[in-house]
């Protein structure tokens, strides 16, 4: 299973299933599988507990490309 994180500022927000909108210094933890199914969790930078971004079942066609879609979703989620 490969990991990848990114730690970024978010103010404007990211909506989480649990807990609804987190903003400040958050880190993204995505985890993608030898299928290219890909889990995303969210968490303030230093804190414990992770939550997920909203969503059905995620997967890549080709789990090469988790790289790529990572750092798109940390981008996507740090701009204003």
């Amino acid at each position: 299973m490969d990991k990848k994180s990114t730690t970024f500022t978010a103010t404007h927000g990211v909506m989480t299933a649990e807990v609804g909108v987190i903003s400040g210094e958050l880190e993204l933890l995505t985890t993608c599988d030898e299928n290219g199914v890909l889990t995303l969790a969210i968490t303030y930078v230093g804190a414990e507990e992770w939550y997920t971004l909203p969503g059905e079942e995620y997967r890549l066609n080709d789990p090469r490309d988790h790289e790529v879609i990572h750092r798109m979703l940390a981008n996507v989620l740090e701009r204003p």
